[in-house]
């Protein structure tokens, strides 16, 4: 146990100097000054049965403070719970900018539903608009009134070829508080930030709430044929821009002034956002899935289990060890329970956080065996074939 807790103690130390900084949570939107012309920008806004959240959403992107032409593409991925009706709904009230509602059908086979409605809305950006970007944000996602502005400022006209921003998630109820900020946390630790963002690093991901892209590149890139059967989509979207040449560069970091509204309030819910895409994350690979349970456990289980053994056996430098593992764990996870403005008590929480996103993964891979992987809203999808 002791040399197994030595070993939880340098993984941390090297996370915590070697990981690209992941716990820093100072990777913010670059302010830049006003492009001397504002371009024309194409907001495509995917949607499946979102009317419970649209009416906090919608209008903020409908009425953003933006001084060059822009228009809002929502595409209703076959929703039963009359999302399309209610958009036209909030636009006649709030106004704003241009809003087409479309309904593009079933998807295509290979195809996921959210990149078939995103294949659609891009369509109509190209048909009606000569926009030089594309923002495409989900459905419950809410902006500050100069959110497309700043995200302008940031990319045009010499900046990324994609930015995105990490939309601050709702955290209201116990399990949102619990797992939430663990959710940006995690996603970091695979992604770190700094490491994205470098030019000619090889790290490429983005966050599909709050997307930038440059027109040209998501030519360039084929998006979205070419990610068209991507679960994890932003990532897959970052990848495919980023793989198009050298002097392609992405951008991602957390958000100010773009949030989540879609409420996670009990345990079921979560579980079902992180275990829907999970095992894919992992490739649908049981090897990867094996490393990264035993993984999780040395990293996250054992400091706190060597602690508390160490002080209740009397063994002071199993006591010693595994608090000092358990110490540094906590205060990686200090900067993300600030910037959510949350309690530090739950930052020691931290270990049972990693045992429930442990049993969450382990599900993922369980549900793909049993025919029930990547289940969303009324739609499974199977593992990704490989792209012709």
């Amino acid at each position: 146990m002791l040399w197994i807790a030595v070993g939880a103690l340098l993984a941390w130390g090297w996370l915590l100097l070697g990981q690209g900084f992941f716990w820093r949570t100072d990777v913010r939107l670059p302010r830049r000054a006003d492009p001397d012309e504002w371009p024309a920008v194409a907001v495509v806004v995917p949607a499946r049965d979102e009317a419970e959240v649209l009416p906090r959403s919608l209008p903020s992107v409908l009425t953003q403070d933006y001084p060059g032409q822009a228009e809002v593409f929502l595409v209703d991925d076959g929703s039963t719970d009359g999302t399309g009706e209610l958009a036209r709904a909030l636009a006649d009230k709030y106004g704003g900018l241009p809003l087409t509602v479309a309904c593009p059908g079933e998807p295509e086979p290979g195809w996921t539903g959210k990149l078939w409605a995103v294949r659609h809305g891009i369509a109509l950006a190209r048909a009606r608009t000569h926009a030089a970007y594309l923002l495409l944000t989900d459905a419950d996602i809410a902006h500050e009134p100069d959110s497309l502005r700043e995200l302008v400022r940031a990319a045009h006209p010499a900046g990324p070829d994609l930015v995105s921003q990490m939309a601050r998630l709702r955290v209201a109820t116990f399990w949102e508080r619990l797992i939430v900020p663990a959710f940006v946390y995690f996603f970091a630790q695979l992604y770190p930030f700094r490491w994205v963002n470098r030019a000619g690093a090889r790290t490429a991901a983005a966050a599909g709430g709050c997307v930038l892209l440059r027109r040209e590149a998501a030519e360039r890139a084929r998006i979205p044929e070419a990610i068209r059967q991507a679960v994890i989509d932003d990532v897959a979207l970052a990848r495919a821009v980023k793989r198009t040449g050298t002097g392609t560069r992405i951008w991602l970091g957390l958000a100010d002034r773009v949030d989540s509204v879609r409420p996670y309030p009990r345990l079921g819910g979560l579980w079902r956002m992180v275990s829907r895409s999970a095992y894919a994350q992992l490739r649908h690979n049981p090897l990867l899935l094996v490393a990264t349970v035993a993984g999780l456990a040395v990293v996250y289980l054992v400091p706190p289990v060597a602690a508390c053994t160490g002080a209740l056996t009397g063994n002071g430098a199993l006591l010693a060890v595994g608090g000092a593992a358990w110490a540094v764990m906590a205060a990686t996870y200090t900067p993300m329970l600030r910037y959510y403005r949350q309690t530090l008590w739950l930052a020691p929480l931290l270990p049972l956080t990693a045992t429930l996103y442990l049993l969450m993964t382990v599900d993922s891979a369980m549900r793909h065996y049993a025919g029930r992987g990547a289940a969303w809203k009324g739609r499974t999808y199977p593992a990704p074939k490989a792209a012709p």
